[in-house]
């Protein structure tokens, strides 16, 4: 169906900005289950210890390394989801500057140069310029 046809430039910028964000967030998913997390390390580690022969039990020093190596991976997960907010607050904080200049942005092998009307997204950043969103990533070029 061809929405073009109902929709304002603006609400038609607003469902294509709607549409993107869910993709990107689907996408986002997918890529993280393709590494192992602190969920698959502690199973590995109730598996070994499940299906340990009984007469030579893991050693204590074996076990203590272990859980050593899980908390290293917690913290460190922890640190990747804080520092992956602190990047989407700066790129936010660094679009809502943008507001009101005139900017050149590319898109594929063309360049759209026009003035930031309105930021939004959160974690991506998005521009309207012309009646359509575009990434902040996609800024080349930025005059007052």
């Amino acid at each position: 169906m061809d929405f073009s046809l109902t929709l304002s430039s603006a609400e038609r910028a607003k469902v294509q900005m709607q549409v993107e964000n869910i993709n990107a967030a689907l996408g986002n998913r997918f890529k993280e289950t393709q590494s192992l997390g602190k969920d698959d390390f502690l199973k590995i580690l109730l598996t070994q210890l499940k299906h340990q022969d009984p007469t030579k039990p893991m050693e204590d020093k074996e076990f203590i390394a272990q859980m050593a190596q899980f908390s290293t991976l917690e913290q460190i997960t922890n640190m990747s989801g804080e520092f992956r907010e602190l990047k989407g607050l700066l790129a936010a904080g660094q679009a809502i500057s943008l507001l009101g200049k005139t900017v050149t942005v590319t898109e594929g092998d063309k360049s759209i140069t026009g003035i930031v009307e309105e930021v939004a997204g959160r974690d991506v950043p998005r521009l309207l310029i012309t009646g359509k969103y575009f990434d902040y990533s996609k800024v080349v070029n930025v005059k007052d």
